[in-house]
């Protein structure tokens, strides 16, 4: 099975699909609605474990009407980043929740950064209200705000029980 298959194959609510071209110049076109999980995830994301650092992503669109992803990951407590940081007080690394937000916009993006690495480009504005600890689940609400390819545009937020953690712009380039 292809990689478009696999994708297309891990869709939850495939009968709610849609897809629209982006009046962003250089965006894709917007994903499909539904939800992808790690099979899907890894269709899209070259990253593998134990650098894959979300667990599901549903692709909707927001109140706006404009694409967006809500990706989570469950920290389990046994994660690489948390050995060391801290003992005793395991809190999850603000880079790492950057990364897992990146992750998450890489796969609002969909086929276009199938095949392709992202490299993040820039970090504004990222702000960190509270710690994320082993048994949080994190919900990232990403969606684009700008894009002219190869260089793409998010902003998104971090919450853990509907309490902001993080937030941030971040901007990527997709390269390959």
């Amino acid at each position: 099975m292809g990689q478009d298959a696999v994708a297309e194959d891990a869709l939850v609510n495939p009968s709610r699909s849609t897809s629209r071209p982006s009046a962003m110049s250089g965006a894709p076109a917007e994903p499909s609605v539904g939800v992808l999980d790690r099979v899907a995830i890894e269709a899209l994301l070259p990253h593998r474990a134990p650098m894959l650092l979300v667990d599901q992503v549903e692709l909707t669109l927001g109140d706006d009407g404009q694409p967006l992803a809500i990706g989570q990951y469950t920290v389990k407590g046994d994660e690489f980043f948390l050995q060391g940081h801290f003992p005793g007080n395991p809190v999850v690394p603000g880079v790492m929740l950057c990364e897992m937000m990146g992750q998450s916009a890489c796969v609002l993006l969909g086929d276009a950064a199938a095949g392709k690495t992202p490299f993040f480009t820039g970090m504004d504005k990222v702000r960190f209200r509270k710690p994320v600890l082993p048994g949080d689940t994190v919900v990232f609400k990403v969606s684009l705000t700008r894009a002219k390819a190869p260089f793409y545009f998010v902003s998104g937020q971090g919450l853990v029980a509907g309490k902001l953690r993080v937030s941030a712009e971040l901007s990527f380039a997709l390269v390959g």
